[in-house]
């Protein structure tokens, strides 16, 4: 069956490099020890001072929430200036700035289901209980997003940002943005077009690769911390490239420090070559399944691979209004963002940890039983995850009893009042009390002092008389209850 208004069908390859080494020949990244700005130029200045050819020097931007600078070098110089900086103390460390490209190859122009991966992953159960919050983000670091399209109308915020251009308008020229972001957002149940897999939440869009697919390592882990310091509760990273960072991994590490979700495409090698971020231990990797719940033979594999989704002919949103059919890691990635950000509207109250732990406990195993690593955990499952996202009902509290104010009775049972002792020694005296909830604390008093106590409430005494004067004597009681209630008795008068 064929989508309709069905205008490109292609094979988004994410991460897969167009040449040995990806990177800027004129940039490097550098952090130094210290954020003394006066370190960094000094540092700069000691490469200018070798020479005419070392003048171009000159910070070209900065990925301020982990101290890195984007350095422009000249061409030629790059491993040059690499190595006098590693020798620098003030520099922890440089690196190229590298290049990530999201490669697209054409495709067969047809297809035979339409959004075949939503049912696949139990997404219609899981809409049953919730569609997402529009307080939840998710951050779609990509090409940009074209404003344009119908169905992403309302689903993108007005505080997204281009790390290319380094203005307030991330417009997707490029078209792999708008479609990634259909994939996890796109308003559905609206009567045209497709659906996202979590069409009430919100989307960051971030753009850090520019027309050609292309985008530096500096520009993305700007995108990335800006998501984090921006509210975004989940990150999705379809991009990537072969070769490692220190900057793009603190950038990772960074937005999981603020709480941050951050799904990333494993990329379309067909290889256990690692791809970048997706290998980091902060990122959930998401290789790629076809409908048969077979990987594709493009996905990238290996034990970095957390979780799979859906990758294959995934019917999404185009620029300008128009829908297209799109294949690769690029479009699983944002699927498993979806069921995240369905988590995270759900209950509000769970982390980052608790909904990475979600995910993976309750993917559908696939391949070889338990973890491995093509399929990791699994094929991720909408409806079980949101089962397992549910708040825990409170139990009902107790109706607060009413306040106890009622006091215990007490009174001295023996001896009688008017008693008269004569012959005897010794006086039996017993006292007995009670109380609506229960006596604590029983006292006789003989005089108006306490003589002797009991924690129940009875109380027997044998009172010792042999030794007393001639006269009258006084005996009274004293009851206390749980509520700290107290009564006395009446008088008791004796003579000897």
């Amino acid at each position: 069956m064929k989508i309709p208004h069905l205008v490109l069908l292609a094979i988004a390859a994410i991460s897969v490099p167009l040449r040995a080494q990806q990177a800027d020949s004129d940039r490097i990244l550098v952090k130094y020890r210290s954020t003394n700005e006066l370190v960094a130029s000094n540092s700069l200045q000691k490469i200018r001072n070798r020479g005419r050819e070392y003048n171009g020097v000159k910070e070209y931007s900065r990925v301020r929430e982990i101290g890195v600078r984007s350095v422009v070098v000249p061409k030629g110089r790059r491993d040059e200036i690499i190595k006098a900086l590693q020798n620098d103390p003030d520099v922890e460390y440089v690196e190229p700035d590298y290049v990530a490209t999201i490669n697209l190859v054409p495709n067969d122009p047809y297809y035979s289901t339409y959004q075949w991966h939503l049912p696949k992953i139990a997404a219609p159960s899981a809409w049953d209980v919730t569609t997402g919050q529009t307080n939840v983000r998710i951050a779609v670091i990509d090409s940009g997003v074209d404003p344009s399209t119908p169905d992403l109308s309302g689903r993108l915020l007005a505080n997204g940002y281009d790390f290319v251009n380094f203005d307030n308008d991330p417009k997707d020229d490029n078209g792999h943005g708008t479609a990634v972001a259909g994939t996890a957002a796109s308003s559905g149940n609206n009567g045209q077009g497709v659906a996202g897999v979590a069409w009430g939440v919100s989307i960051l869009p971030i753009k850090v690769m520019g027309a050609d697919g292309n985008g530096s390592y500096s520009a993305i882990a700007s995108g990335i911390n800006y998501a984090a310091t921006n509210g975004a509760k989940i990150i999705n990273l379809s991009l990537g490239g072969t070769s490692s960072s220190r900057t793009l991994q603190d950038a990772v590490k960074f937005a999981w420090s603020q709480g941050a979700v951050v799904i990333a495409a494993a990329g379309n090698n067909g290889t256990t070559n690692p791809v970048y971020p997706a290998a980091y231990t902060e990122c959930v990797a998401v290789s790629a399944i076809n409908s048969s719940d077979t990987i594709t033979s493009w996905s990238s594999r290996g034990s970095y691979v957390d979780i799979c989704a859906p990758g294959e002919n995934i019917a999404t949103t185009g620029t300008n209004g128009s829908y297209v059919s799109m294949s690769g890691t690029s479009f699983s990635s944002p699927i498993v963002a979806g069921v995240a950000a369905l988590a995270a509207s759900l209950n509000p109250l769970l982390n980052n940890t608790s909904i990475v732990t979600l995910l993976r406990s309750t993917a559908d195993d696939l391949g070889v039983a338990g973890v491995d690593s093509l399929y990791g955990s699994g094929r991720v499952n909408a409806a079980k995850v949101v089962a397992g996202a549910a708040p825990t009902p409170s139990p009902t509290p107790s109706p607060t009893p009413a306040p106890d104010t009622i006091t215990p009775v007490t009174t001295v049972t023996n001896p009688k009042d008017g008693t008269i002792i004569t012959r005897s020694s010794n006086v039996s005296v017993t006292v007995s009390s009670s109380d609506n909830v229960g006596v604590t604390r029983t006292e006789l008093l003989i005089n108006g002092a306490v003589r002797t106590f009991s924690s129940t409430g009875t109380l027997n005494f044998n009172w010792s008389t042999s030794k007393l004067s001639r006269g009258t004597y006084t005996l009274q009681s004293k009851a206390y209850d749980k509520a700290g209630n107290s009564s006395v008795s009446s008088v008791i008068s004796v003579i000897k």
